[in-house]
């Protein structure tokens, strides 16, 4: 994965660059600004091209190579626990934050009732622990890799690492070299990819700014304020605190290696468009073994969603309060199991998310007023997606300390 190194190493500032150019240029061009939409959409596709096909090579090398020790399980549980903890603390600082900011207070129902929409109402119901169990089993795993199940890819990608990993040892090394050969193909593709990643930027955010413009961002601005200082408080106190006690590497250059990886983040909204340049970030830089990023950055792409977990949390305080709902204990539980639940096997693309309509129908909130943050929802998008994978290199360089041992 070296190739192209030195250019990854300044790619976080260009990308920096090129958002605020873009910013800019939406800015100025509003809605004309949708010209560079097709430059932008290029750009993520050339790279969701390549990430379903590196999802499934890297967990099945990363799950062939750690189940080659005793210490496989121990680091499948704490990874998993990990992703768990963090998003229930995530969840719990986002209903916090607003019950204490209360972002939905002051505003009037009358100067937006010409949003509020039913479309949402029946599209909130959590599917059920067997109908969740055989949606996550592939009956057919091609057809899984077609279609993009990233969960059902992860569930047969794992049992096929793991069964490689028991394999007699010529066999094993073999099929090991293999995939081993074929994820650093396949990261190559993306890191030249990565070269036209200023212009993607770019066009992204200019249209991204031009398109919602700042109308909307207004009526909603105390909620995203508050979201944004949610989020630096898991990313910066969080993160920062389990990746002192856990790992030996300092948060000073966690965060100094780390921010083109959030870059890139911040302007895709795509975890999974994040995922190679997380991978090469935190091998070539943060010193992680490769037998452990390709097991614990392809999983938390798909699982590990706290920024998603803090919207939930917010955006119900947002609505109760909005409609005048005095939340009690039974809500706020409804909320974190939902939240925490539902963030779990998120698709790691860019998109609305329409499990906040799970989350606030779990705590009997209206859904009608959803249109008013789906119509900024690109920019929380963004944010969200910056955080998701912060928390997934830190679990790797944590993971990996253990693994060590």
């Amino acid at each position: 994965m070296k190739k192209g190194k030195g250019f990854v190493k300044n790619l976080g500032s260009i990308i920096i660059i090129a958002m605020f150019i873009g910013i800019i240029a939406g800015v100025m061009m509003g809605e004309n600004a949708s010209i560079f939409r097709p430059v932008g959409d290029l750009f993520v596709q050339l790279i969701k091209m390549v990430v379903i096909p590196l999802v499934a090579v890297s967990i099945i090398g990363g799950a062939a190579s750690l189940g080659n020790g005793k210490s496989a399980g121990k680091i499948g549980i704490f990874t998993f626990a990990y992703y768990l903890g963090t998003t229930v603390i995530a969840v719990i600082l986002g209903l916090i934050a607003g019950e204490i900011f209360k972002p939905g207070s002051g505003i009037s129902l009358e100067s937006i009732n010409a949003m509020f929409s039913n479309e949402y109402v029946d599209k909130g119901s959590l599917p059920t622990f067997w109908e969740t169990l055989l949606g996550i089993v592939p009956a057919n795993p091609i057809k899984a890799l077609v279609e993009g199940n990233i969960l059902q890819i992860l569930f047969f990608s794992l049992f096929l690492g793991f069964g490689i990993s028991s394999l007699q040892e010529d066999k094993k090394v073999f099929l090991t070299k293999f995939l081993d050969a074929l994820t650093d193909a396949l990261v190559f593709i993306i890191l030249r990819i990565m070269y036209i990643a200023p212009i993607g930027v770019f066009a992204l955010m200019a249209d991204a700014t031009g398109t919602f413009g700042f109308s909307i961002l207004t009526l909603v601005l105390k909620l995203f304020v508050v979201y944004v200082v949610v989020l630096i408080i898991h990313t910066f106190g969080v993160y920062s605190l389990a990746i002192k006690l856990f790992s030996k590497v300092s948060p000073i250059k966690f965060f100094q290696k780390i921010y083109k990886v959030q870059a890139v983040a911040l302007s895709t909204a795509s975890s999974m468009a994040t995922l190679a340049i997380n991978m090469e970030t935190c091998e070539e830089e943060l010193g992680v073994s490769k037998e452990t990023t390709s097991f614990v950055l392809p999983l938390g792409a798909t699982i590990n969603m706290d920024g998603n977990a803090i919207y939930y949390a917010l955006a119900a305080c947002f609505f109760a309060q909005l409609f005048g709902i005095q939340l009690g204990i039974q809500e706020y539980l409804a909320i974190i199991i939902t939240a925490t639940i539902g963030s779990i096997g998120q698709a790691g693309v860019p998109g609305p998310s329409l499990l906040v309509v799970a989350v606030l129908l779990a705590a009997n909130i209206p859904v009608i007023g959803l249109p008013l943050l789906f119509g900024v929802d690109r920019l929380f998008d963004m944010l969200r997606t910056a955080v998701n994978v912060t928390g997934d290199a830190s679990c790797a360089i944590i993971v990996d300390k253990f693994r060590n041992r």
